[in-house]
C-alpha cells in the first residue's frame, strides 16, 4: 500500500477524499479486476478508500466514474487514466495477460473520451 501511496498521493482516485486513520481507510483497487483477468501487480493497483473500493465491486471503469459523478463525487479520471497506460505498457513488456488486454483498451478509449 505504502508504494501506490507514494506514487499516487493520499487521496481516494474516485472521491478525492484525503485518506486517514479512522475515517477515511486507503485499500489498493484493482484497474482490472482479478475477476477478469487482471494480474496482481502495482500496475493494475491505484489507492482507493475503503467504501469506494467496496461500491465499485466489478462494475467497469467507465461504469463506476460515471455513477460516482451521479453522487456528486468527482473521480479522478486523469490519474486512472494514467495508471491504465502505465498497465498497458507493462504489459507489452512482460507479456501474457490475454485477458486484460482487451479490457485496458476499452476503459482507455471510454475515459479518454470523457
Amino acid at each position: 500500500m505504502g508504494l501506490i501511496l507514494k506514487r499516487d498521493g493520499d487521496t481516494c482516485v474516485w472521491c478525492r477524499r484525503l485518506f486517514d486513520d479512522r475515517h477515511v481507510l486507503p485499500t489498493t483497487e484493482h484497474l482490472v479486476p482479478r475477476i477478469k483477468g487482471g494480474p496482481s501487480w502495482i500496475e493494475n493497483e491505484v489507492a482507493a478508500c475503503k467504501r469506494c473500493n467496496n461500491e465499485r465491486g466489478h462494475r467497469t471503469l467507465g461504469e463506476f466514474a460515471d455513477e460516482c459523478e451521479g453522487l456528486g463525487r468527482e473521480p479522478d479520471v486523469e490519474r486512472i487514466v494514467r495508471a491504465l497506460e502505465s498497465l498497458q505498457q507493462t504489459i507489452a513488456v512482460r507479456g501474457g495477460q490475454r485477458r486484460a488486454r482487451p479490457y485496458v483498451a476499452t476503459q482507455l478509449r471510454r475515459l479518454r473520451r470523457r
